[in-house]
């Protein structure tokens, strides 16, 4: 009775200041990274990276990952290893692995007639090393015997020895390894600044580097706090300019922007350029930018003429300062250029280039289910959004595009870009002009219907240019167009995190599918922020539409099974949220999946500001008596599973004869039973899951298998031997 009287006090609170909003997200994990050391406090099985130098030019606009990676392994031909032992003799001999001494003076305690006399054991001078960094330091210290010895004299009785329980010093051994790595392609020997294609706003060319409050493996730097500091590094490897004098007009140019489509920085934030002086072993300030409100990108320039860095090893380095609790008061860095010839007006990046990569090649959606696009290839889109930026300082004639896509590296078809749509109509691009065109491509060629696991997955290609020397990585956007089993309208990528705030909000998420079909549940992309939500409930909910608008709930959590929060891993990673115990049969046309939330706390999901559609996102403050529209642009980052691509994720055959069994109870909570009818003997089956991992085996003799540890989701059973057959299993 407790908990269904609190049920009905959280319905009857009257929702008196509610709202939906967007937060800077306080975490956000990236895949993990190798790291150059280990981040426990002994070095034993590190690596330790040793890079090759580099030479002029540099030049990264981004597009492509020029990071070093860091994936040595033991036993590589490209590394060595050394052993290290921390116990030494003054003549560096390591000592035996029994060895051990403690810094305290030990005695020998001699009893006679009553009289204790106390001599000092013998002291030993060796070296220690100290694991907890590298290169190993040692000390050269005085030290005694591990224990104390007692003596009586006044009869025949064996000493005794009292052994220090843990000595200070006991012998112990690390093996370093050195992995000797030579890369001219690749600049960056740290991987805390983020690469990307979205976060920035308008930037020149395709990809930015990003800085913020997270650091290489996306965990915050100090998270849940209200810490500043300096947060990423991007530092380059040692490069040799011992062959250039002051005169030599040595240029180092890069853009950078605050703010872009993230968290605007406070004027106290900054981004940090710092040169490194090889002779006084010191990174040296030499520029700076303070945080503001998002503009176009300003150009930093600035000529070497100091004499201390024209030496071989020179380095230098981005950083920023702001806060440490997550993705905050970030930073964008673009074409960063290194050269020697240059000139001090020299600052114009005179390059056309895509500015983000292309759109959805399929109307209204990113991903539609692989089955539903076979039954109704007829939604090609008519208007895919392509950017680009003319670079050039005076107009340019522009040049017709084009799109290819292609399976596993054959070309399936072509589109055309057409050079004065690109243009905005003109026939040439203005100077330093960004242009946003819309192409139809609802004609000419559909993606492939043949339904198979290989061609679920299409590889879009597209390019443009103008007619001037340009640096041609920009002027290709490759992107993929993926078939799976849920419908998508972002892109993958959260820069904020969207909620409403309010005791029993609803948040609801309009889809329009080809086909009426079968729901399983919700894939969602939760990110933290501000506050750890995880432990807050919420229930799954889908409503028919109601003129557009969500009407009936067609299914609804029960309190009891109310769900939480959860922070995947990795970056852009969803979590499958099923449905309990059922599937929804959808009525046909428009539907909507969201939740009901318990307290007021905003639950934060992945928010894209790269695709708008919040004329499909509502919310409700009045428990669904009214909806309305989102005004804040962007994409939630929900995706409605459907039961329609088991077959093809798993490459499973269908059956070519008609074979007469059965399973039940379908959905299981428990026990799984099988009535086979044929007249031959049951084969035995397999349990696998959506990924194809076999989970379960039931051999011929039996009839049924437990599904009990078996968390909410869909399975297979697939038969075993010669005649293939599957039934599709809802846990």
């Amino acid at each position: 009775m407790k908990h269904f009287f609190i049920v009905l006090l959280f319905i009857g609170c009257s929702n008196v200041w509610s709202q939906e909003s967007l937060e800077a997200i306080r975490f956000q994990k990236r895949a993990d990274k190798k790291q150059v050391l280990k981040t426990t406090s002994n070095i034993d099985s590190s690596f330790i990276y040793l890079y090759d130098t580099l030479s002029l030019p540099l030049f990264d606009e981004f597009s492509h990952d020029k990071f070093q990676t860091h994936n040595a392994n033991p036993g590589d031909p490209n590394v060595t290893e050394e052993l290290f032992y921390r116990l030494k003799d003054v003549a560096d001999v390591p000592l035996p692995a029994s060895a051990a001494y403690t810094a305290t003076i030990t005695k020998l305690r001699t009893v006679q007639n009553g009289a204790v006399i106390e001599t000092d054991l013998p002291s030993t001078t060796i070296k220690v090393g100290s694991f907890s960094s590298y290169p190993v330091v040692y000390t050269t210290i005085t030290v005694y015997p591990p224990y104390f010895i007692y003596d009586t004299l006044d009869f025949p009785n064996d000493p005794d020895t009292i052994y220090i329980a843990v000595p200070e010093y006991a012998q112990d051994s690390a093996l370093v390894f050195t992995a000797s790595l030579s890369n001219p392609d690749a600049y960056w020997i740290d991987q805390q600044a983020y690469r990307n294609f979205t976060h920035a706003k308008d930037p020149w060319s395709l990809g930015v580097v990003t800085f913020d409050g997270l650091d290489e493996t996306g965990y915050p730097y100090n998270f849940g706090s209200a810490t500043v500091g300096y947060a990423d590094f991007l530092t380059s490897k040692s490069i040799d300019l011992s062959s250039f004098a002051p005169n030599d007009s040595i240029y180092f140019s890069f853009l950078a922007q605050a703010e872009g489509l993230g968290d605007e920085p406070e004027v106290s934030d900054s981004l940090v350029l710092e040169f490194y002086n090889v002779g006084e072993d010191d990174w040296e300030h030499v520029w700076s930018m303070n945080g503001s409100n998002v503009q176009d990108f300003k150009v930093g320039h600035i000529r070497i003429t100091n004499a201390a860095y024209l030496t071989n090893g020179f380095k230098f380095r981005f950083k920023n300062y702001g806060g440490l609790s997550g993705m905050l008061d970030e930073f964008h860095l673009d074409y960063v250029h290194l050269r020697s010839g240059s000139i001090y007006y020299d600052t114009l990046f005179k390059d056309y280039a895509f500015v983000y990569p292309i759109g959805s090649l399929i109307k209204t959606y990113t991903q539609v289910p692989w089955d539903h696009w076979v039954n109704d290839p007829t939604h090609m889109t008519d208007s895919i959004r392509v950017i680009v930026r003319n670079g050039s300082n005076i107009p340019e004639n522009n040049l017709n595009g084009s799109v290819a896509v292609d399976v596993a590296g054959t070309n399936e078809g072509n589109f055309t870009l057409m050079a004065q749509t690109l243009s905005g109509g003109f026939p040439n691009y203005a100077p330093r002009t960004v242009y946003e065109s819309f192409h139809n491509f609802s004609a000419g060629y559909v993606f492939s219907t043949t339904p198979s696991v290989e061609e679920k997955t299409f590889d879009v290609i597209a390019a443009a240019s103008a007619q001037f020397p340009t640096f041609t990585g920009n002027d290709t956007s490759y992107v993929q167009q993926y078939f799976g089993n849920e419908y998508a309208y972002d892109d993958g990528s959260a820069e904020a995190a969207y909620g409403v705030t309010g005791v029993q909000a609803r948040i609801a998420y309009q889809f329009d599918p080809y086909e009426t079909d079968t729901l399983l549940g919700v894939k969602i992309h939760f990110v933290p922020s501000v506050n750890d939500v995880s432990d807050k409930l919420f229930m799954l909910t889908v409503w028919a539409d109601n003129g557009g608008v969500p009407g009936t709930v067609l299914y609804q959590d029960e309190f009891f099974n109310a769900r939480q929060p959860i922070y995947e891993s990795e970056r852009g990673v969803f979590t499958d949220y099923y449905f309990e115990d059922t599937a929804v049969v959808l009525p046909a046309g428009k539907f909507y999946v969201g939740w009901r939330q318990i307290d007021a706390d905003r639950l934060n999901i992945g928010f894209d500001k790269n695709n708008d559609n919040s004329d499909k996102t509502f919310y409700s403050l009045n428990g669904g008596s009214t909806w309305s529209n989102s005004s804040l642009e962007g994409s939630m980052m929900m995706r409605p599973i459907f039961s329609t691509v088991g077959n093809a994720d798993l490459g499973l055959v269908e059956p070519q004869v008609d074979l007469n069994w059965e399973v039940y109870p379908n959905p299981v909570t428990d026990q799984l039973s099988i009535r086979w009818n044929e007249n031959s003997a049951f084969p035995g089956a397999v349990v696998v899951d959506c990924t194809g991992r076999v989970l379960a085996e039931m051999n011929s003799d039996s009839e049924s298998i437990s599904f009990k540890e078996f968390p909410s989701g869909v399975y297979f059973l697939k038969l075993i031997g010669n005649t293939p057959s599957t039934k599709k299993i809802l846990k």
